[in-house]
């Protein structure tokens, strides 16, 4: 099966903004864009039937609309729509396992309410087996204008240990293809032994700052060679790496975060960075699973 794009629709303004951003991505990739809206209560396709009794028709009208305004947007785009008869979470993560990227809308709450992300979202990030990315409604009024001088690229947050090529493969093929910067961002803690009655000893930050500026190099060595004609840079914050990476993604055109693979025992879940990533970056997130 050809590689495709699917993003989830389900009518609201987040979902909407999903399915324009994942239009834009599949032109970029050349790949076909699938708009997906699941509904327990479809019925089989009857031949000809009234509307005001179609239990079909608002589920037909929601992406239909979507289709006709993305195909406006990008002409030559292939587009296919899939009205499935199922729970969204699980015509969702089916559809995941097919796709080169699922994109979902995301609600921009804060506080203590962030940490809900809602009930088709959080589940569908958590399990997935490839990228899936989360999207901001593009008209939130909560949301403060983006900053003078945005530039717009690819942020990607690293750890210096495990393995990345997962993450790294997918933030260089994303920033390759929108001819955009690449930033790989790394947060450090400072070690207690750090801290000294005056402040901060200068010597222990720049020994911490400057291995950890050669084992990012070298993590980077590679894709350096294999994507030349993108533009890399690489960040050193030390502090904690969930506000490294949300700081650096301020402005930013995608943050690209990481997720292990396996199963937790309580469950799916995400780690600090990405739960800080989905829940307070104000740009698209990618979440990427890996090894």
């Amino acid at each position: 099966m050809k590689p495709v794009i699917t993003v989830g629709l389900d009518g609201s303004p987040e979902s909407v903004a999903a399915a324009r951003w994942a239009a834009d991505e599949a032109e970029r990739r050349k790949l076909t864009l699938r708009l997906l809206h699941a509904w327990p209560m479809l019925v089989p396709e009857p031949a000809s039937i009234p509307a005001e009794i179609d239990q079909n028709y608002w589920a037909n009208r929601l992406v239909q609309h979507a289709r006709a305004e993305l195909e406006g947007r990008h002409p030559g785009l292939s587009i296919v729509a899939d009205l499935v008869a199922d729970d969204a979470q699980d015509a969702l993560l089916r559809a995941a396992a097919e796709s080169a990227m699922t994109v979902l809308g995301s609600r921009g709450l804060e506080l203590v309410e962030s940490y809900f992300l809602g009930d088709i979202s959080l589940p569908v990030v958590a399990r997935a087996e490839r990228p899936v990315v989360l999207v901001r409604a593009e008209s939130s009024k909560e949301e403060p204008p983006p900053r003078q001088g945005a530039t717009g690229g690819v942020v990607v947050a690293l750890k210096l240990h495990g393995p990345c090529d997962d993450l790294l493969d997918f933030a260089f093929e994303t920033a390759a293809a929108r001819n955009t910067p690449l930033r790989a961002v790394h947060g450090e803690r400072l070690p207690l032994h750090a801290y000294v009655p005056w402040g901060v000893d200068h010597h222990v930050t720049q020994e911490i700052t400057q291995k950890a500026h050669r084992q990012l190099s070298q993590a980077l060595c590679a894709w350096r060679e294999r994507f030349p004609h993108v533009e890399v840079e690489d960040s050193i914050s030390l502090e904690s790496p969930a506000r490294a990476v949300v700081q650096a993604a301020e402005d930013g055109g995608l943050l690209v975060v990481g997720r292990r693979k396996h199963r937790a025992p309580l469950g799916p879940r995400l780690g600090p960075v990405a739960q800080a990533a989905v829940h307070h970056a104000r740009c698209p997130v990618a979440v990427v699973p890996h090894d």
